[in-house]
């Protein structure tokens, strides 16, 4: 049967465990594809990153950006390595780039306990947590990245930066995704962080967060500032659902949200505007173990269902959101019991192990 509807995948490899983690994902999501069907995925891998930086001098090639803008969705590796920095001495980051130059201003961070991942919480209600961190990834802190002013080498000064026309669609973003997750048993509470108390700019974020609220009153919606947010985080994470706040904070947060289910090896990320999206793992390049075969693909993985999911609900396809949830469940299937232990718990079970694993529960696993 010749199926309905073709996506264009751009794909980027980016550099150092990237390029280890990015075919044993392309094989995952064809499994899943293949079970689910009537679409088809057309991918066109694209250089960019440090490596391309350091053989052409351009990080993202026009070329590999006009590829990206013409795709139906952006899958990425991991990008950056250490060694490999800009005059400036800021590390190569055309993901971030990405971000601001196709308007991605929802940075959307699932922190999920998996079935048979050990958690460093000794809770007996860690295996509950299951939230989604949004981040505004345009603006915020991160509007001076390249802007900064170093004042005679004695005062140095970057602007933090809050706009009304972004933070209305962040939030309204958050309250949908708030919606669906409630539709699915979730408590369907959104939570704006912030620290209003002290800055302007924070007063601002809350106020229209209290405003997008109102259309949404089947919602729970509340406020907690940033640093009693980090507390409960570790104290009880479980209680939180969607957290919506401004980029740095949510940078901070997800990176603490992935270290409470296993690791930045567990932690899928998306990166989403109007238009465009980029599906990538939270974990960066990792150059202390590449090469090496240790490379936890999880959060590739999941970073991948995450795209069929949103391609699927974009396009009304039933099929791919539907492949979506067969990986998220073959993830859990694989792990389940404790089977595999890879190397953030000091573990041997490695990339292809991890693949092999989840490949198999595909294989076995009955439709989402």
């Amino acid at each position: 049967m010749t199926p309905s509807t073709s996506f264009r995948v751009a794909v980027l490899p980016g550099d150092g465990i990237g390029h280890e983690v990015m075919q044993p994902c392309i094989d995952v999501i064809d499994a899943a594809v293949r079970r689910t069907g009537n679409f088809e995925l057309r991918y066109e891998w694209l250089e960019a990153g440090a490596d391309t930086y350091r053989q052409t001098g351009n990080a993202l090639p026009t070329s590999t950006f006009e590829a990206c803008k013409r795709a139906d969705a952006i899958l990425l590796g991991a990008m950056g390595m250490p060694h490999i920095r800009y005059p400036d001495g800021t590390e190569i980051a055309p993901q971030l780039d990405l971000r601001f130059d196709l308007d991605l201003y929802a940075g959307v961070r699932p922190i999920r306990a998996i079935p048979g991942v050990p958690s460093l919480l000794k809770s007996p209600r860690a295996g509950d947590i299951d939230l989604v961190i949004i981040r505004e990834s345009t603006e915020g802190l991160f509007a001076s990245r390249g802007k900064g002013v170093i004042e005679n080498d004695r005062e140095a000064r970057d602007t933090l930066v809050i706009t009304r026309g972004v933070c209305e669609r962040l939030f309204d973003f958050s309250f949908r995704l708030g919606a669906q997750r409630k539709a699915n048993g979730r408590p369907g509470r959104v939570t704006c962080v912030d620290k209003a108390n002290v800055f302007k700019s924070f007063a601002f974020f809350r106020q229209i967060f209290d405003e997008r609220k109102q259309g949404f009153r089947d919602l729970t919606a509340d406020h907690v500032y940033i640093d009693a947010t980090a507390l409960m985080l570790v104290l009880k994470p479980w209680e939180f659902d969607v957290i919506v706040t401004e980029n740095m904070f949510g940078d901070i947060l997800s990176d603490l949200g992935a270290g409470l289910v296993g690791g930045m090896g567990y932690a899928p990320s998306a990166d989403v505007g109007d238009e465009h999206a980029v599906f990538q793992p939270s974990h960066g390049t990792a150059p202390d173990i590449m090469g090496q075969g240790k490379a936890n693909p999880t959060a590739m993985f999941l970073s991948a269902a995450m795209m069929l999911d949103w391609l699927g609900r974009r396009h009304e396809v039933a099929g791919a959101v539907e492949a979506g949830r067969l990986i998220t469940r073959a993830v859990d299937d694989a792990f389940r019991g404790g089977r595999l232990l890879t190397c953030e718990f000091g573990g041997d079970t490695g990339t292809k192990e991890v693949a092999g694993a989840v490949l198999d529960a595909i294989e076995t696993s009955g439709r989402a």
